[in-house]
């Protein structure tokens, strides 16, 4: 407590504080509630930034205040009220910049807590709906200032890095696993060049980056009492990347019939009433700045995703399980393989995707 009272010493806050508790189940971070004495000083949220995934913290602040800063004006410019739980709000620290370094090495922010609000972790239609126009209305909020952000973890949703270090992996072969899923690589590789249209894509100018969330979860959205969204949160990986990524993202986890690492690969299936929903919201607040070839290749977006995290869970485990934490030796092949059925689920519904989505641009 004595430690954590004195880094908070070094932020500009108001108030007197009374009590720092932890707060939330973050994987990431380490997060506390700072509750204040006085009734007209808000309370904060402290928390420890993990530099051993976000190695460069300034650029991670960075454009974190970019992004908090460029809405609270939009939405002053626009008059909107209850502003101050609508937005993020970073507290300044002694050295003018919003996270200190301590003596120990460590990485510490803070901001300013949003009263009265929940988050949620129900993935139904209601909420997909809810994520999707959040999330979309997010990019659009932020859609001018791509040239002022960088890449926090650079090549994050690249498809053809991930297939290049899949093929490494295979070659290498560390921990003498590739001839027991050979057939299982062939497989993957029927697609790989189908799956890295994006990157194509770019490189012929046809599509450019956009300021995306990258980790576009539904309780990483701020709700009120009353259900209505106040904002999106958790903003660590905002950063340019291609529209795939808030789109898929999302689609990946939710869309699934069963969690990413079940073994009973014959109940998976993609939701279609989760797509149906967070299609309808997204479009309907990104359609701002989507180009119409973008909007087209939303399904595209919704097979990458199972298919890149069917490699990267694959490249993994042909590593000898370095990168996600395992429960046994066969863990994440059985991640790999859940994913690479939601993949193909996900192609048999392709077609009634775009049916869907030129149903809505109609």
């Amino acid at each position: 407590m004595n430690n954590l009272n004195q880094i908070i010493s070094h932020f500009n806050i108001k108030g007197t504080v009374s009590e720092v508790k932890p707060l939330g189940n973050g994987l990431i971070n380490d997060t506390y509630k700072v509750n204040t004495v006085e009734p007209d000083a808000p309370d904060y949220v402290l928390q420890r930034i993990n530099d051993s995934i976000f190695t460069d913290v300034d650029l991670l602040q960075h454009n974190i205040y970019e992004v908090t800063t460029h809405i609270r004006e939009q939405l002053e410019k626009e008059g909107a009220d209850d502003i101050d739980r609508r937005v993020l709000t970073f507290i300044k620290a002694d050295n003018d910049k919003t996270y200190i370094k301590t003596e120990d090495g460590t990485f510490w922010r803070m901001s300013i807590f949003i009263p009265d609000a929940i988050t949620v972790e129900t993935v139904n239609p209601e909420y997909s709906y809810h994520a999707g126009k959040a999330f979309g209305e997010f990019e659009a909020q932020v859609a001018d200032i791509t040239d002022r952000l960088g890449e926090t973890i650079p090549n994050f949703h690249n498809m053809e890095l991930r297939r290049d270090q899949l093929r490494q992996a295979v070659k290498e072969d560390r921990a003498g696993r590739v001839a027991g899923v050979k057939d299982f690589i062939d497989e993957l590789e029927k697609y790989s060049e189908e799956m890295c249209l994006g990157e194509r894509l770019f490189r012929e100018g046809k599509l450019k980056k956009h300021v995306c969330h990258c980790d576009t979860k539904v309780n990483n959205m701020m709700f009120d009492k009353e259900g209505r969204v106040l904002c999106v949160i958790d903003l660590d990986t905002v950063m340019p990347s291609l529209f795939v990524s808030d789109y898929g993202d999302f689609l990946r986890t939710g869309a699934n019939t069963i969690a990413e690492d079940s073994p009973e690969f014959d109940k998976i299936d993609f939701r279609m009433d989760i797509f149906e929903a967070f299609t309808r919201g997204y479009i309907e607040s990104a359609s701002s700045f989507l180009t119409p070839l973008e909007i087209s290749l939303l399904p595209y977006a919704a097979e990458l995703f199972p298919y890149m995290q069917a490699v990267r869970f694959l490249w993994d485990y042909l590593n000898g399980d370095h990168y996600w934490k395992c429960k046994y030796p066969e863990h994440n092949l059985v991640r790999a393989k859940n994913q690479w059925h939601l993949f193909l689920k996900a192609k048999e519904h392709e077609a009634e995707m775009k049916k869907f989505i030129e149903g809505l641009n109609a």
